[in-house]
């Protein structure tokens, strides 16, 4: 929380003169399209092939609900990530290997499960029960209230908490693998996809599947809302649903977990050990809802309707999202990426390089719209009159790299052409490629 608030303090110096209308990019050499807007994402664009459907007009993916248990509650989960490529393929989910490393260090990231051994006759064919250590709390009110800019908010308050034994990473008693499995609801219904009571803040519609027939399978499901970003240049989407910190769980609408801030580990990237991917955030990016160049925290107050509970029926704040008011971070490594280092080097666990753009940036109109990660590092690297880090703990500028704020964000697919290649090579000494 501390960390966080620091940023705040020094973010609200730094938006008080944010522009709207941007001259040229700094750093980027592709406007920051959108791709595909409308209508039902093909699923040759889906990387999350699990996904049952991608809504763009709903900004919804449909995805399989399994059933569990926590402490005498019903609870229902989905599947997104798994550190097995075996059982990642078995479930059309991510593969994603570092969350093998999740628990080092930090067995609290990770929450070992177990699941029934079913009869026949009790489970002819279906899911077997999972029974979870802890759950989420949903009924807390979401708080985000703008600030005179919009950003820096004025109050906030994570709409969902995680209660204790909780985590989104699970294992199988007696398995080594690692999944992400974010519990979004709790009960047996009905079930609130208005103000959350009892389910994620991005739960937009929840459907329960009556016993199956004979020899058929009914499956259950949850429509979420999802976020647009960009990687290596290209338009994407992804699943936000657990956050480190209350802020940034206000600001992506998830669960906040404590945990996640000490999976292993900061700044750790595809360092020895880590159970990260870097994303890229930026603080005081311009704003605008018919701005190309808008991204960022308060571009996401200003434009994205931040401060209101998202529901299906809030067609304002849909259309804003379909429109570009999204945060539009840019992520490191994709599941489509050509070179197999960094495609396998995809984790759901993002650790969240913040940038600030100094007043000379913001002053010129070059406060612009990123897409790529190598035109991030080489913008910091060779910028820095245009473009810092920021010290968590003090609240000033700080050389570029991590800072502290993780998200766990499941990749979905792609509105354009797959990320394939950065669109630019690393200028000497930039953070890319680690070692």
């Amino acid at each position: 929380m501390k960390r966080l608030l620091a940023v705040l303090a020094l973010a609200a110096a730094a938006v008080a003169a944010v522009a709207t209308v941007g001259s040229s990019a700094a750093g980027s050499d592709r406007g920051g399209d959108l791709g595909q807007t409308s209508g039902l994402l093909p699923r040759a664009k889906l990387v999350l092939k699990s996904a049952l459907q991608v809504d763009l007009d709903r900004e919804t993916v449909r995805l399989p609900l399994y059933k569990g248990v926590a402490g005498g509650t019903t609870v229902w989960f989905t599947i997104l990530d798994s550190s097995d490529a075996g059982a990642a393929n078995d479930l059309d989910v991510n593969y994603a290997p570092k969350l093998a490393n999740i628990g080092i260090g930090c067995p609290d990231c990770v929450q070992t499960v177990t699941l029934d051994s079913p009869t026949p006759a009790q489970n002819p064919f279906g899911q077997a029960v999972v029974h979870f250590q802890g759950k989420p709390d949903f009924s807390p009110d979401r708080v985000a209230t703008p600030g005179p800019n919009g950003f820096p908010l004025a109050a906030f308050q994570p709409g969902a908490v995680a209660g204790p034994g909780y985590s989104p990473f699970i294992r199988i008693d007696g398995s080594p693998i690692v999944y992400s499995a974010p519990i979004v609801a709790t009960g047996d219904g009905p079930f609130d996809v208005v103000h959350h009571t009892n389910t994620s803040d991005r739960a937009l519609g929840i459907h329960i599947a009556p016993k199956s027939p004979d020899g058929k399978y009914l499956e259950s499901w949850v429509d979420m809302l999802f976020i647009k970003g960009f990687d290596a240049g290209e338009p994407i989407i992804y699943l936000s649903t657990e956050a480190g910190q209350p802020l940034s769980a206000v600001l992506e609408r998830a669960t906040y977990v404590p945990a996640l801030d000490h999976a292993a580990y900061n700044g750790g990237d595809d360092f020895l050990g880590s159970a990260r991917e870097r994303l890229f955030g930026f603080v005081n990016g311009q704003s605008g809802r018919n701005n190309d160049e808008a991204q960022g925290f308060v571009h996401l107050v200003r434009d994205g309707h931040a401060s209101e509970d998202a529901s299906a029926g809030n067609r304002d704040l849909i259309q804003a999202l379909r429109n570009g008011g999204d945060l539009l971070n840019v992520f490191g490594d994709f599941p489509t990426l050509a070179d197999p280092r960094h495609a396998q080097a995809y984790s759901p666990l993002w650790d969240a390089q913040l940038s600030l753009w100094t007043d000379k940036a913001v002053r010129e109109g070059r406060n612009t719209r990123q897409i790529d990660e190598n035109q991030v590092f080489n913008l910091a690297a060779t910028r820095p009159d245009l473009i810092t880090g920021v010290n968590p703990a003090t609240g000033q500028p700080a050389p570029f790299g991590a800072s502290g704020v993780d998200v766990n964000c499941a990749v979905i697919g792609f509105t354009d052409k797959p990320p394939t290649r950065n669109l630019a090579e690393p200028v000497p000494n930039s953070q890319f490629p680690p070692r």
